[in-house]
């Protein structure tokens, strides 16, 4: 007979209701669940991984005496009005219950800690009204990158890797999926000492290193934020909300591109595609950033504007079918330092093997396997 896991019946509740489904949904999934809530029966270790899987939650957090005190993804997102937040897809709202597990899992690698030695969602704070220009040199003299380094990195992956490299010193967290949903870049979630940017792999890395500053605003107005390439719903945000909203959109323009930097690349051409094409290549940026900068400055109007990044989305391909190596796109979407927390908890004997694959998004067969990948990109 297959072992049964005695866990206290509150905890599987919890897990189904945070994940927004009802139990009647939850037992064409798992046909004993109403005996498992009702504390009649248990369930097995691998039910117990099904039902993090579907559940997206941490193994870890069925085996806690009561459920833990984490707020609904709802709270968090308080510049989003609540029928946007319910309108959101699915999908979308199954990855942000996974990156709030994510948040968990650092929380218990860590002890508690962010492993940066400084977090700058601590260490900076502006008012809603701040300068753009002033708040962007700011945070880019925090983080410690120059417009120079950012001229002479070889391409534009060179360029995602540093930006996210730079994050992380500053104590963010970026984790990577693929949404399956090309509207939505990203998305972060706000915590005291674990703030986390959730990107969309599928996206272009320009669209990516944008979304990671759109995010980084949101973080540093101690707010969760969304990024949607149709950001027509900011016209129906009202007070702060808006205003937090465009400004996320702007800082990420002028923190990218800051002014001196913006007038030197551009020179004397003329605000055209072709010039926003040949200056986003130079910056390892987005042509929308750059256009975006010519509608500021007023030298395209608002329906020009419009129609140029509707063309340009227009062109862009569509996301390539899954079919990369597995281990490579794990350690990827993970990012190298979390799961360097993980091994080292694991080599340390603070975690089991089934542990570690829950904190790997794996299975323990593929541990020794991912291990050996992780080396090699290390190397």
């Amino acid at each position: 007979m297959v072992e049964q896991i005695p866990i206290n019946p509150t905890l599987l509740i919890w897990a189904r209701e945070r994940a927004g489904m009802s139990r009647e949904e939850a037992s064409r999934r798992f046909g004993k669940l109403a005996e498992w809530e009702a504390g009649e029966s248990s369930p097995s270790y691998p039910q117990l991984e099904k039902l993090s899987d579907v559940f997206k939650v941490p193994v870890a957090v069925f085996f806690f005496p009561e459920p833990p005190n984490v707020p609904s993804i709802n709270e968090t997102f308080r510049t989003l009005p609540e029928a946007e937040l319910e309108e959101l897809p699915s999908r979308i709202r199954l990855l942000m219950r996974k990156a709030k597990a994510m948040q968990m899992n650092l929380a218990e690698l860590t002890q508690g800690r962010n492993p940066a030695t400084r977090l700058i969602t601590r260490d900076l704070e502006f008012p809603p009204d701040v300068d753009i220009a002033a708040m962007a040199s700011t945070i880019r003299s925090y983080i410690g990158v120059s417009v120079e380094d950012q001229t002479k990195w070889r391409d534009d992956e060179t360029a995602l890797k540093e930006w996210r490299s730079a994050l992380l010193k500053a104590g963010i967290f970026v984790f990577k999926d693929a949404f399956r949903l090309e509207d939505f870049s990203g998305f972060c979630l706000y915590d005291s000492e674990f703030p986390i940017i959730y990107v969309n792999n599928t996206s272009t890395k320009m669209r990516q290193i944008f979304t990671y500053f759109h995010e980084l605003a949101h973080l540093i107005f101690h707010t969760s934020g969304v990024d949607i390439i149709n950001d027509g719903y900011i016209s129906r945000l009202t007070g702060r909300s808006q205003r937090i909203e465009i400004l996320c959109n702007r800082f990420a323009s002028y923190f990218l591109v800051p002014d001196e930097a913006f007038d030197r690349a551009v020179g004397d051409r003329e605000a055209t595609e072709e010039t926003a094409t040949s200056v986003a290549a130079q910056l390892h940026v987005s042509r929308e950033v750059i256009f975006r900068r010519f509608l500021d400055n007023g030298q395209v109007d608002s329906n020009r504007y419009r129609k140029t990044v509707e063309h340009w989305n227009n062109q862009r391909k569509k996301p390539s079918r899954p079919g990369g190596n597995p281990y490579w796109t794990t350690l990827s979407y993970l990012g190298h330092d979390y799961v360097s927390l993980a091994l080292k908890q694991y080599h340390q004997n603070k975690i089991d093997e089934n542990q570690l694959a829950d904190y790997l998004n794996t299975k323990p067969k593929h541990i020794l396997t991912l291990e050996e990948y992780f080396e090699r990109g290390s190397a």
